[in-house]
């Protein structure tokens, strides 16, 4: 009889499986691979941040921080538009010169005017609008855009329209004055009149963008502060008074602010308002803005030195209105 003779495998370890083979040292080239990935990767955390930001550093530097030093440094110097490289050097004598010049001061002086008839009806309609604006309204949305659709526009497409509006022979405001039994009004020839007709192109475009900045604040306000204000007997025009008006004063600051800087810096508005005169800003100079007169003294008369000065002053001006807002804006939260 034969014998049957069975190989047992080997026993297996208590909680776990065989032994494998022993971990291989790796070698010195992939250590020297390891340590290559290692640095770059490192590099890469370190230095990656400022590849994502430098396209803006290169565009501010090549359109805004080298115009600056540029015309500061022509400021300096005697050049014209057609030699910008032949210069002499003058010192501050194209800051007096346009100083001494009565054009200057009368850009100024439209300048401030035209931003104090555009400013303050503007900042007020857009108050009241974003306070209609505030409660639940249908179509809601539709309003906000409609808002912001002047703001949108083109200026040269704005003016054109109030040009054909403000025209004195055909323009529509005319034919409505002449209605009421007013004579017609040279809305381009007239100082007044012209003023107003430039700041209401502005007021157009820029009233929408006002009350969406003024919305967006109201509906930051606690709805608690005007539930105590119903419960103590106040009437909607008394929340306004004692509640919204006082929780906007940053935001008002703010918008007051940055329509003193634009209405500074108005310049595509008066130059299409009366396209013939270019930017002599009317027969008389009636509405020629500190930007209009930059031009005339850059582009019109190729005086490059004299307008970079200009340019100079209304940039140390809007320094002048920034230290006034950081100022006043300190005030207001000291006594807050």
């Amino acid at each position: 009889m034969a014998t049957r003779h069975d190989t047992a495998a080997p026993p297996v370890k208590e909680g776990g499986a065989a032994p494998g083979r022993p971990p291989v040292a790796p070698t010195e080239a992939e250590l020297r691979r390891r340590s290559r990935l290692s640095r770059r990767w490192q590099r890469d955390l370190r230095w990656s941040p400022y590849a994502f930001v430098s396209p803006f550093f290169l565009l501010f530097v090549a359109f805004g921080l080298f115009p600056l030093i540029y015309t500061g440094w022509a400021s300096l110097h005697q050049v014209e538009m057609t030699a910008p490289t032949d210069m002499h050097w003058v010192g501050l004598r194209n800051y007096t010169r346009i100083f001494d010049d009565e054009f200057f001061w009368n850009a100024a002086r439209n300048t401030l005017t035209i931003g104090i008839i555009s400013t303050v009806p503007q900042l007020l309609m857009a108050m009241g609008l974003a306070h209609i604006l505030n409660y639940k309204l249908r179509a809601s949305t539709f309003y906000r855009v409609v808002m912001l659709a002047p703001y949108a526009t083109s200026i040269a497409a704005a003016s054109l329209v109030f040009v054909l509006l403000f025209g004195r022979d055909y323009g529509m405001i005319n034919w409505g004055l002449d209605l009421v039994g007013i004579s017609p009004v040279d809305w381009q020839n007239d100082k007044w009149p012209s003023q107003f007709a430039v700041s209401s192109i502005i007021i157009w475009r820029w009233t929408g963008y006002n009350a969406l900045i003024y919305l967006a604040a109201m509906q930051a306000i606690p709805q608690d502060l005007y539930e105590s204000a119903a419960l103590d007997g106040a009437s909607r025009w008394q929340q306004f008074l004692h509640v919204t008006l006082p929780s906007l004063r940053p935001t008002i600051l703010f918008t007051v602010v940055v329509s003193t800087i634009g209405a500074s810096q108005v310049f595509g508005e008066p130059l299409l308002f009366d396209p013939t005169k270019g930017a002599s800003g009317g027969a008389e100079h009636q509405f020629q803005t500190l930007g209009l007169y930059l031009y005339e003294q850059g582009w019109v008369n190729q005086h490059l030195g004299r307008s970079s000065a200009i340019a100079w002053t209304m940039f140390l001006i809007l320094i002048v209105v920034g230290i006034i807002n950081y100022v006043i804006s300190r005030r207001l939260r000291a006594s807050s």
